[in-house]
């Protein structure tokens, strides 16, 4: 199993059901180092704003999210599911485990 650290639509039910046909378990937990930023991507209908985790290296920094257990196949969905604009970096949690978490592309 893959540990996978969501701190935005991916703590969403509704998004679980459909991206895994499940809801998934987790653990609350803190991404030490980090803080929230937005992006701008373009869809359909013009311009939506999402979050986005940009690291600090500043102690104080911190973001809420929680650890959930994935499959690798399940974290492959993620992949498909974030698209271009993010990609999956490999971050320490405040409870010293690693997780995986999205970071923009550029």
């Amino acid at each position: 199993m893959e540990k996978l650290f969501a701190y935005a639509s991916l703590k969403n039910e509704d998004h679980q059901k459909d991206l895994f046909g499940r809801i998934l378990a987790g653990t609350p937990e803190t991404l030490v180092g980090y803080i929230l930023k937005e992006i701008e991507i373009e869809e359909e209908f013009g311009l939506a704003q999402y979050p986005i985790i940009t690291e600090t290296h500043k102690p104080e920094d911190t973001i809420s999210g929680i650890v959930y257990e994935v499959t690798k196949q399940e974290l492959h969905q993620v992949d498909l599911y974030e698209g271009v604009h993010y990609k999956r970096v490999e971050v320490q949690l405040q409870s010293s485990q690693k997780a995986w978490a999205y970071s923009a592309a550029f």
